[in-house]
């Protein structure tokens, strides 16, 4: 199918939509991305389209002609349960009304609390918390319209995210917005184990990736992250990269508790504390044999990130 007859439908403008667009831009594919809030920044020559995706005959609409639809959408923390399911329900069915392929963005929730040991795809299903089980019960979903043949389905499974526009994350605003403002950056847990961070340019270009290669579905990937380092070893090499030393600080699990209380966003980070408590460390070596070792090298990826950060600086300044 050559690039003219191809359409990519990419639903969610956060930081996964826009880096999934970035490389199909960049490969010269036809792109329409959906969001609920309208053009923004996005490039003009980019079709936007805006509206709810929950309503599946507006998502339906949305997916007209595609032959790619790619579920990048994230509901508010605090309403993932709610919001979440519905979401995903009606752009798997829009999927399968367009005859598209659908490529779904996913996390690693759904294995639980591995003790430290290194998580792979064939892993048991054992979350306990209800955010793991939520994603547990969505991707079966998916892999049962997969099965069923009503839809070609794959999806990519990242660790926390950090680079271009990654706010909301363990290693997004609280550490280099933080950092940059001559602030202790915020870390979670215990400083000292290891945490898997996956860089958002290399999430792009493996779900175009997996889109493109007709084996690649019916399964689930986990995608190539820069090497798995310490978080306080991570927050040292943005200092390197700002040449200052970082001090870091880390409030209490109590208090973690008690804001979320308050900062309902927060409140639900708490049953994820176990994730920053031991090593957490995500194992990419299926789809490295596959496609090879996408990885950004991690000084690489943190002098980018530093960079975005910077240049918002002086957008907002």
């Amino acid at each position: 199918m050559s690039n003219k007859q191809e359409l990519h439908v990419i639903f969610g403008t956060g930081p996964v939509g826009r880096a999934i667009a970035d490389e199909l831009s960049a490969q010269g594919k036809a792109i329409r991305m959906v969001n609920r809030s309208g053009r923004k920044d996005i490039p003009q020559q980019i079709d936007v389209i805006s509206g709810e995706a929950k309503d599946h005959a507006f998502a339906r609409q949305a997916a007209e002609g595609a032959t790619h639809v790619y579920f990048a959408l994230n509901p508010a923390y605090h309403l993932w349960l709610q919001e979440f399911p519905p979401m995903q329900a009606s752009v798997l069915q829009a999927a399968i009304d367009n005859h598209a392929k659908l490529i779904v963005m996913e996390n690693v929730y759904m294995y639980g609390d591995t003790h430290g040991k290194p998580m792979t795809e064939d892993m048991p299903y054992s979350a306990h918390t209800r955010k793991g089980k939520l994603r547990a019960g969505m991707h079966r979903e998916l892999m049962a319209a997969h099965q069923a043949g009503k839809v070609q389905v794959v999806t990519g499974r990242a660790s926390d995210f950090f680079g271009s526009h990654v706010l909301q994350s363990a290693m997004g605003e609280r550490v280099f917005g933080y950092a940059l403002e001559g602030k202790s950056p915020q870390l979670l847990g215990n400083p000292d184990k290891r945490h898997t961070q996956t860089y958002m340019k290399d999430i792009g270009k493996a779900l175009v990736m997996l889109a493109q290669a007709d084996d690649a579905y019916g399964q689930a990937w986990h995608i190539p992250s820069p090497r798995t380092v310490t978080q306080k070893e991570f927050v040292d090499l943005i200092g390197r990269e700002l040449g200052t030393d970082l001090k870091v600080s880390i409030p209490p699990k109590v208090i973690v508790r008690m804001l979320g209380m308050v900062v309902k966003p927060l409140g639900e980070m708490v049953e994820m504390l176990y994730e920053f408590e031991d090593d957490f460390i995500v194992d990419a070596s299926k789809f490295e044999a596959r496609f090879g070792d996408i990885a950004t090298p991690l000084e690489e990826a943190i002098r980018d990130t530093v960079a975005w950060y910077r240049e918002q600086q002086l957008i907002t300044a």
